[in-house]
């Protein structure tokens, strides 16, 4: 289509030619000054996007641009709370963070139930039925505080997570307090648990294969204990291959069903057979006072050595995702009370039924 426009300071006549299907001529008239382009008057190609009228270049708007910026990164930041070191993501512990409550519960549990928990009556025997209760019980409710704390600790500073005892150590007293503080008990403590799994786990696999053997024509002194030591080690080191904690969820699950059903068949067990003959609950005579004191503090160093698991709840924290709404100490402190009342209903009854099955002769009749 051709079209004509006369533009004068007189009104502007815009004539378009009809085609043979058009409307008659029609005539706009319109000052200079609001000749603007429209649908009405150009094709489409000389249409062009209509801009935001709100898009007003201003010296303010620069800097007002940077800062909603730098807020919605803020928020992002804060909303996600997944700020890591650069460590984090190549660790085997916090490599990954699709852990759940259920990954939580099995390796609590799995952590927080050992061949230590066997000896409590025998701190029952120093303390006697109340005082032992009461120890216990007020053990247990430390331990469950002290979890809380840990985990309430862990996002304690928004878009930051402390996944280990030195860094949060650290945060809290300084670099170099931190450290001093925490790092000799961190490695003197990791390399006596190796040495004491590492021993027991041995002890155990070689058990096992005389157990075997008994009935199999097999000679079960061939291997030697410090050979079945080096045997638990090389399972130990293949097991850590596996890439995070999160990939050993099940071998978690196999041993705390496994802890559970040795405390528990070693209760019922006790409380089954027929108890011994001269049973008797009051407590052991002593030499002396000293002696009488160190027996109560030997005592309390057994039901405090039953309770563990602190060493890894940062960890199993650290494998979990967060964020503003769904922050990681849920699903965690979810996990960590269905996992202690498991470990309760093993504990409790494996120190009074225990106690209650052979009283002080339980140093003489160990139930392990």
């Amino acid at each position: 289509m051709s079209e004509v426009v006369e533009v004068n300071s007189s009104p502007v006549t815009i004539i378009k030619n009809p085609s043979a299907t058009e409307s008659p001529v029609q005539e706009i008239s319109a000052p200079p000054y609001q000749l603007t382009p429209s649908p009405l008057i150009f094709d489409s190609a000389h249409q062009t996007n209509p801009k935001s009228p709100f898009a007003v270049v201003t010296p303010l708007a620069s800097p007002m641009k940077k800062a909603m910026k730098s807020m919605q990164n803020y928020l992002e930041e804060i909303g996600h709370l997944t700020k890591l070191d650069p460590q984090e993501d190549w660790l085997p512990i916090t490599e990954s963070r699709n852990g759940n409550a259920y990954y939580a519960a099995f390796h609590t549990l799995s952590s927080g139930i050992g061949i230590q928990a066997l000896v409590l009556p025998l701190a029952f025997t120093a303390l006697g039925w109340t005082w032992g209760i009461i120890c216990l019980s007020l053990a247990f409710v430390w331990q469950l505080y002290t979890l809380w704390l840990l985990i309430q600790l862990h996002e304690s500073v928004p878009g930051t997570r402390y996944s280990r005892y030195l860094v949060l150590s650290m945060a809290a007293f300084g670099n170099k307090l931190g450290k001093l503080s925490t790092l000799l008990p961190t490695m003197y403590l990791s390399g006596g648990t190796c040495v004491t799994l590492i021993m027991i786990g041995g002890a155990t696999l070689k058990i096992f294969f005389q157990m075997v053997c008994s009935n199999l024509a097999c000679n079960a002194d061939s291997i030697t204990t410090v050979e079945w030591y080096i045997v638990f080690t090389c399972s130990a080191v293949i097991l850590a291959q596996l890439p995070n904690l999160n990939s050993i969820a099940g071998v978690s699950l196999i041993g705390a069903a496994t802890a559970v059903t040795y405390c528990t068949l070693t209760w019922v067990l006790s409380v089954a057979k027929n108890r011994p003959n001269g049973i008797s609950y009051e407590s052991l005579e002593t030499k002396s006072d000293i002696a009488k004191i160190c027996g109560i503090l030997n005592a309390l160093g057994i039901i405090a050595f039953a309770f563990r698991g602190h060493n890894l709840v940062l960890e199993i924290q650290g494998t979990m995702p967060s964020s503003l709404k769904h922050p990681s100490n849920l699903p965690m402190w979810k996990g960590v009370k269905f996992s202690y009342l498991i470990i309760a209903c093993c504990l409790f009854p494996l120190a009074i039924g225990g106690y209650w099955a052979y009283g002080n002769l339980v140093i003489l009749h160990s139930i392990y």
